[in-house]
Formats: structure tokens, sequence, C-alpha cells
């Protein structure tokens, strides 16, 4: 799918943190990575058909700026 190509990008990034001693941040890109997985499969569910009734298979929303 064309979503895939984030995967490696944080992969990368993880990569680059475990090298530069910023565990913190690879640590956190784990926790990306698993919520991209989520949503990509949620999205692939989505386009398949699976989700009739306008729901995602994944309730995470993250606010930006002035979000409450």
């Amino acid at each position: 799918m064309k979503s895939d190509w984030i995967l490696d990008v944080l992969a990368d990034l993880k990569t680059f943190a475990h090298a530069n001693g910023m565990p913190a941040l690879a640590e956190q890109l784990d926790d990306t990575a698993i919520v991209a997985l989520a949503e990509i499969a949620a999205m692939k569910d989505t386009q398949h058909g699976q989700r009739s009734n306008g729901e995602t298979a994944v309730g995470i929303h993250f606010g930006g700026a002035g979000a409450s």
C-alpha cells in the first residue's frame, strides 16, 4: 500500500536515534510505528469495505494546537 513507506522512515529515524545516543526518542519511535501500523490497517479495512458504518478500526485522535 502507498502508506507503508512511513514505516521505513520511522525505522530509519529509530536507527539514527540509537546511533546518536537518543534512547528515549528511539523508544518513542517504536510507539509511533505501532500507531502507524494500526492506522494503516484501519485504512485498509475501510478501503476494502469492512467498515460500513463510517467508523475507523482505531479510535485514536491526537489533537493538534488548540485541540480540546
